[in-house]
């Protein structure tokens, strides 16, 4: 097949690990017989810096008219201030919404061989399988906003409609997994979340009848998370609860640097990217793990392309590559480690 896939390479270490990852496309394109069309455009800070806008128009037709979008990171300090109107995490935010990718599944499976980079005890870590599908679109992240001199205001909005296409994708996951949903709210507190906690209820009842629904707070969630992460199968919720726990998932894991991500809504197009943002502290280093943008590059694969085959192909010589300890930096903080392009090149030899 041939496919065309927008690259957005962004800032920080956002271009070395991108630039390291299509190589890895083009050997599966290369193993497989088809054909990836790569085309680089802007988002972030460097599109602010070359255009004055995180998002240019240019950026956002392309993705509308690709098959797939893989991103590398955005932000770093050079356009951090909070005051700023302008802020390279809008692009994300407006380019997400403007595909209308409303669920982001970030699987969290930790590699036995990775294990001791995790401060987390092994034998808590041994079997854990969890996907959490955050709600991408909706929450305070989007809610209208004010600031004075004496107070400021983040509106938390959720709509029926909203919590009920996110509960539908999660749930049929967990239904092709261990038929397990965890709900995540807040509902002892906020209206937003009674809300999520009665839409997810009847959905669940109506149309997924078979698949076992619990529902946890985010506080008990944030530490059932860390002392029993083998209990759960799929965790659905909220925007900005999801972003918080899939950050603290990322210590099960052993490092942000294997953890992937796809943004997704009812198309084909999504969005593909690690989680661990631009660590601007080792751009430019050629010490940035690629695996986490690698294995994003294989979910792109799954989900956008319907390529099972080829993503599994990555996914597992991702694995065997962590089994020979080819490890960067942050897997091995105190050991031997490879660099970017390295590490990457690994992963192509071994690819089956």
């Amino acid at each position: 097949m041939h496919a065309d896939i927008v690259v957005l390479p962004g800032d920080g270490i956002g271009p070395e690990i991108v630039a390291a990852t299509l190589p890895v496309l083009e050997a599966v394109a290369s193993r497989f017989g088809h054909a990836f069309s790569f085309a680089e455009h802007d988002i972030g800070g460097i599109a602010i810096d070359r255009h004055g806008v995180p998002l240019p128009d240019a950026t956002l037709e392309a993705a509308r008219a690709a098959d797939a979008v893989l991103l590398g990171a955005v932000g770093g300090p050079k356009w951090s201030d909070p005051k700023a109107k302008v802020r390279p995490e809008q692009g994300l935010l407006a380019i997400r919404k403007a595909l209308g990718l409303f669920a982001n599944l970030r699987p969290v499976r930790p590699h036995a061989a990775a294990l001791d980079a995790s401060p987390i005890k092994a034998e808590l870590l041994a079997g854990v399988d969890i996907v959490v599908v955050r709600e991408l679109t909706g929450g305070i992240y989007f809610g209208d906003k004010t600031r004075s001199d004496t107070d400021a205001t983040d509106l938390c909005r959720y709509s029926v409609a909203e919590v009920e296409r996110v509960v539908r994708r999660a749930a049929a996951l967990a239904r092709q997994r261990r038929g397990h949903l965890t709900s995540v709210d807040k509902a002892n507190v906020l209206e937003t979340s009674r809300l999520w906690r009665d839409v997810a209820t009847r959905v669940m009842r109506e149309e997924f009848p078979d698949v076992t629904l619990e529902h946890q707070l985010v506080d008990s969630m944030a530490m059932h998370l860390l002392s029993k992460p083998r209990a759960y199968d799929v965790i659905v919720t909220e925007n900005m609860f999801g972003d918080i726990l899939t950050d603290e998932a990322s210590m099960l894991a052993g490092s942000l640097g294997l953890l992937a991500s796809a943004s997704l809504g009812d198309g084909k197009v999504g969005i593909y990217e690690p989680i661990h943002g631009s660590a601007p502290d080792i751009a430019g280093k050629g010490i940035a793990n690629p695996y986490a943008t690698i294995l994003s590059a294989a979910m792109l694969l799954r989900h956008s392309l319907g390529l099972e085959a080829e993503a599994a192909a990555i996914e597992a010589a991702v694995s065997a590559a962590l089994d020979a300890r080819v490890f960067t930096a942050d897997l091995a903080p105190s050991g031997q480690s490879v660099g970017t392009t390295q590490a990457a090149q690994a992963v192509i030899d071994r690819l089956g």
